[in-house]
């Protein structure tokens, strides 16, 4: 289990993200939620060992790991997506999800240079891994074609394929249906569902909130770095703070500031929320 306890990160004046606690429920999907800036992306730094937090800890399974390099985070069991897809898009798919796998091996330079035996053995292991994280997406018939070349949507699989190679027990997804169309975003959701059958904790970043309702069993807010409600899906869409967080309180008295003081749930959509927003 991924557990934080009073976690923070302090930027210069700025607290980032202010004494978040909690943890991913195993086999569970938990949405992270708030509006643009509310600190996102930076817990999920914080999770994955991107940033070291300025107070509070991380603990998987019991054991520290905030302030660890980050890979020895993913070879404990945590791996992540970005916003922005990040892939080699001059490399295949196949070869990009070898890349995720290559922290489970052993070779280091010389024997990559030297073609050692070790570098061999790795090598086939890891095209094994890559092809069945591939198979997991759906994109094994898709291995060897160049990875700029596939859609948008294809290409945000492949880099959950690369995560899926580091063989982790908990996956990190920032902004996964960012870009995608109504379609290509029911297709996203099933395999995420998949992946959680099949034994993954997730955690994910999302602003489509059609996807979060629809999805999550848990839900956690974050609003100028505080995490200021958490709960089922229904709860949470009932909860007077988010309400507040999402639409406010203040103008003349409009539709959006009468729904927020009468406490009605936000809507699945909610304004200023624009999907490729900072976090």
């Amino acid at each position: 289990m991924l557990a934080f306890k009073n976690l923070g990160i302090r930027f210069g004046g700025n607290q980032a993200v202010d004494n978040v606690s909690g943890s991913l429920a195993p086999g569970k999907i938990t949405a992270i939620i708030g509006p643009n800036g509310a600190g996102k992306t930076t817990f999920f730094n914080m999770l994955s060992g991107f940033y070291k937090p300025t107070s509070g800890v991380v603990t998987l399974d019991d054991q520290p790991i905030s302030g660890r390099p980050t890979h020895e985070v993913v070879g404990r069991g945590v791996a992540r997506t970005f916003q922005t897809t990040t892939l080699y898009k001059n490399l295949s798919a196949l070869e990009n999800a070898v890349l995720g796998h290559r922290v489970r091996t052993r070779a280091g330079l010389w024997d990559a240079l030297l073609r050692s035996g070790r570098e061999q053995h790795d090598e086939s292991v890891s095209i094994k891994a890559a092809h069945y994280a591939l198979t997991r997406v759906g994109l094994d018939h898709k291995a060897h074609l160049i990875a700029g070349s596939l859609s948008q949507e294809e290409q945000k699989r492949v880099s959950i394929a690369s995560a899926l190679a580091t063989n982790p027990s908990i996956l990190l997804l920032d902004e996964p249906a960012g870009g995608l169309n109504p379609e290509e975003t029911a297709k996203l959701m099933r395999l995420i569902r998949e992946l959680v059958t099949g034994g993954l904790t997730v955690a994910l970043i999302e602003h489509k909130m059609s996807l979060v309702m629809g999805l999550a069993d848990h839900i956690m807010v974050l609003h100028h770095g505080q995490l200021i409600a958490e709960g089922t899906p229904a709860q949470v869409s009932q909860n007077p703070a988010v309400i507040t967080a999402y639409l406010g309180t203040h103008g003349s008295g409009g539709q959006h500031g009468q729904q927020a003081q009468a406490g009605n749930p936000p809507t699945n959509n909610p304004p200023n929320n624009n999907q490729n927003g900072a976090a």
